[in-house]
């Protein structure tokens, strides 16, 4: 008989190739300090040829789950037996729960981070108050559009650099989305509510956004996934005329709270003091 009254030590990780640069392990690593809990949260450079032993090998480690970043999303798909609906529709998997039996279960939560993060930043902002510009068609894309049209919001439009991934993700998610082409970009904002970034232009080392932001209202909130820098080209034009912003660090700290929950039994929360943390890594 075991007499211990210690709570279980639970491990968990995020696998991805490279996957030095990820704060996911700061992240996690705040939260079991702040609620005293006991476990790790650990990188795992995992090869993509690697992948499926890789989560198989999850439970035989001990492991209560595991995040997923590039580029083991979509991939993920093809080896977890249980999708929830959230992952199958958005076509990727980022967070992976070990079931008591040791199957795996699959769900994506950068749809629910990005919507926390836009109420958290921009309180104000409504699905009904108009359509929705997304750039991009990645698979963060289709994240946020797939959040989008679950709140609510009826025309999104999007734009990628190549017009047939933008029509393919058109299809596979049927109205509200219409794809546009490129060109189309500074036109589409004429009635916006919403401007949302998911492309790589901005990031550190990348070009600025080639987007004209004339046509877009004032009232329109600019978003940018975009997290280092924290301040891109994109959102430092929108301050500029007027317009309210939400930067991309939220959306990363809010996807990663439902599965701490999972791993760990206590849904976290993102407090200064977490911001504080992250951004003193930027």
């Amino acid at each position: 008989m075991n007499t211990t009254t210690h709570s279980p030590f639970v491990l968990a990780g995020v696998m991805g190739w490279p996957i030095a640069h990820s704060r996911s392990p700061l992240i996690h690593g705040h939260w079991l300090a702040q609620l005293g809990l006991r476990g790790a949260y650990v990188p795992l450079p995992v090869n993509p040829v690697r992948l499926p032993e890789a989560l198989t090998g999850l439970s035989a480690l001990g492991f209560a789950g595991c995040n997923l970043t590039l580029p083991h999303k979509v991939q993920a798909l093809d080896c977890i037996s249980q999708l929830d609906d959230v992952a199958r529709q958005i076509g990727a998997v980022n967070t992976v729960v070990v079931q008591p039996d040791g199957s795996l279960r699959g769900t994506n939560t950068d749809a629910f981070g990005y919507m926390q993060s836009l109420h958290e930043a921009q309180p104000a902002w409504q699905a009904k108050q108009g359509p929705a510009v997304v750039l991009g068609a990645g698979g963060a894309a289709r994240a946020v559009v797939w959040a989008l049209a679950d709140a609510g919001v009826n025309d999104i439009r999007l734009l990628n650099r190549s017009l047939d991934k933008a029509q393919a993700m058109a299809t596979a998610f049927g109205s509200p989305v219409k794809a546009l082409p490129w060109s189309d970009r500074h036109a589409a904002l004429a009635d916006a509510n919403l401007l949302v970034n998911t492309t790589t232009q901005g990031m550190q080392g990348q070009d600025p956004l080639d987007i004209a932001l004339d046509a877009l209202p004032v009232h329109a909130v600019v978003s940018d996934i975009v997290y280092a820098p924290l301040h891109t080209d994109l959102l430092l034009r929108a301050q500029a005329r007027g317009n309210p912003t939400v930067g991309g660090l939220g959306m990363l700290l809010h996807q990663a709270r439902p599965g701490f929950a999972a791993w760990f039994g206590v849904m976290p929360e993102v407090t200064p003091a977490l911001w504080k943390a992250v951004l003193a890594s930027l």
